[in-house]
Formats: structure tokens, C-alpha cells, sequence
């Protein structure tokens, strides 16, 4: 755990980190990428980054991708979902979650820390299948209503869309649908339409596949209804970092995290900011709760 950085190890002294998801692959552009997903995890002692210590076991989701060049690591492209933490710290300053919010499972078929090509090219084809299903999932709204995205045809009728924290997670083409990408599209309907300055490196792994990009999407913010930020009209990029699980040929597993602390930084807003005026209100409470005792 080397590049765990020593505030978070002095938060919870007794970290470890659990991983869910380790794979890798060669990109169109011939790049070795590694990718891993899965939890730190620990005792929450000390106060992090400003969030307020727990005492209690306290979970965080990262998705980390290195790049390999003559079997050294030359890049890294990581999130951490630092928002989950504040979540359980009771401390959430930021609108609620459409979607579900808790501890987010790794694959469904257990093979996630041993994965294998079955067949020839099988990473490349779950990869493409992964592609193909983001080449139409961009028509709409630009090109038609929801059935220019053909979601059946890609999506498994029971798949779950593992959100950050501050989306949340959801289950079945339904609850995508509602809980994520129709606040999404109605706040940002020009999504997939600016390419310039994006980056994506995508790869597969026998029925896995995976993407970093930094950042890998663009989209201007001219309607309400996303994550309480304001119709601004402004131009934001998204870094979103995402592993899909394809079983039978459809998608059944979609874990996804996405940079929100610099996306409401882009838009001006100072999530720790905030994060600070909540924590002097609990700190406030904390100190009329014990004059009352008295």
C-alpha cells in the first residue's frame, strides 16, 4: 500500500485494502494498462480531510489504473470515492442521492481477482461490446428518445450500476434510467457531443472490460435536476473511471466512479468548504448536548 498517502493511514491505523477487481490489457492505441477496483478499509479514529472520525469501521471505494511501460508503472489515473466516507461520517454536504447509497459487492461470479481470456480474443470482444453500447448510448438525445440507445440489447434485464456516492447505485435497466441517467441527460443534453481534449484508454480481460480517461467526457450544465448544481450554462469535464462485468453477452455488473469533488470545484463550489461549516454545526450540537447535561 505504498501509495496510500500517510494522513489516511493515521486516520485508520489499522487499514487494509481489499480488492475486488484486478485486470488487464493491452489498448487500441497499444498501452498496457492495469486496472483495480475494490475498498479501503478501517477503523476510523482520526478526523481525514476534515471529515470527522466514526470510531467504527468505514469503507471507501477506489477504482486505480496504472500504466505499464517495460514493467514499470509511468502513470496513474485513481479515484477514490472520498464522498462515501463523508456519507458515514454523517457529515454529507451535498444534495442527497437519487440512488441507493451502501457498501458496493464485487462480481456476482467471484472471478474478479481471477480472471481469464475463455476463448481467443475475449477481452477484445467484451471490449467491443462495452463500445458499441456507448456508440449508441450517445444518440439519444441528440438522435431520438430512449430507443435510439437500444439499452436491451446491451444491458442485462438484471444488471446493477454501481453509482459514488452522491448518485448512488441502482438496479435494472428501470432504475438506471430513473436514478441516474435521466437527471443526467436532462441537465447536460449536449453529452457526447464535444471530443476535443478527451482521453479514453479501453481494455478487456476475458468477460471484463474497463476504462480510464483524464478527463473522458464533456458536457455543459444548461438544465437543473443533477446533484442540486445550478443551470449555469457552463462547460464541465467528468473524469469517470468504470469496469463492466458482461455475463451471456449482455451487461451485468457496471461499476462506476466519478470525480464529483472537482466537478463541483469546477462549477465553484467548495465541497470541504461546506464540509467544514456542517462539522462546526455537529461540533456546536456536541457542546449544547453537554452544557444540558450539566
Amino acid at each position: 500500500m505504498k501509495h496510500v498517502t500517510p494522513p489516511l493511514l493515521a486516520a485508520m491505523p489499522d487499514l487494509e485494502r481489499r480488492d475486488l477487481i484486478v485486470m488487464s490489457g493491452i489498448t487500441a492505441a497499444g498501452h498496457e494498462w492495469v486496472g483495480c477496483a475494490g475498498h479501503y478499509l478501517g477503523t476510523f479514529t482520526t478526523p481525514w480531510l476534515d471529515i470527522p472520525p466514526t470510531g467504527h469501521i468505514t469503507h471507501m471505494r477506489f477504482h486505480e489504473f496504472f500504466r505499464f511501460e517495460e514493467g514499470k508503472i509511468v502513470e496513474i489515473q485513481a479515484i477514490w470515492d472520498i464522498t462515501e466516507v463523508m456519507l458515514q461520517a454523517k457529515a454529507w454536504p451535498l444534495s442527497p442521492s437519487l440512488g441507493w447509497e451502501g457498501f458496493i459487492p464485487g462480481p456476482a461470479s467471484q472471478d474478479g481477482l481471477n480472471i481469464i481470456d475463455k476463448h481467443r480474443d475475449q477481452g477484445k470482444a467484451s471490449t467491443q461490446h462495452v463500445l458499441d453500447m456507448l456508440e449508441h448510448l450517445v444518440l439519444h438525445p441528440k438522435q431520438g428518445g430512449p430507443e435510439v440507445m437500444q439499452l436491451e440489447k446491451f444491458w442485462h434485464p438484471r444488471m446493477n450500476w454501481y453509482g459514488p456516492a452522491g448518485i448512488g447505485s441502482s438496479r435494472g435497466i428501470e432504475g438506471f434510467r430513473n436514478w441516474h441517467q435521466i437527471p443526467f441527460l436532462n441537465a447536460m443534453p449536449d453529452r457526447g457531443s464535444h471530443a476535443a481534449g478527451l482521453e479514453f484508454h479501453f481494455f478487456g480481460e476475458g468477460e471484463y472490460a474497463a476504462v480510464t480517461g483524464w478527463p473522458n467526457m464533456k458536457q455543459t450544465i444548461t438544465h437543473g435536476g443533477w446533484l442540486g448544481i445550478a443551470p449555469s450554462g457552463q462547460e464541465v469535464c467528468l473524469r469517470s473511471l468504470d469496469f463492466w462485468r458482461i455475463d451471456d453477452g449482455l451487461i451485468r455488473e457496471n461499476w462506476v466512479l466519478v470525480d464529483l469533488l472537482d466537478l463541483y470545484n469546477q462549477v465553484g463550489i467548495d465541497v470541504f468548504a461546506r464540509l467544514r461549516e456542517f462539522n462546526k454545526a455537529l461540533s456546536m450540537n456536541s457542546y449544547t448536548a453537554q452544557i444540558g447535561s450539566i
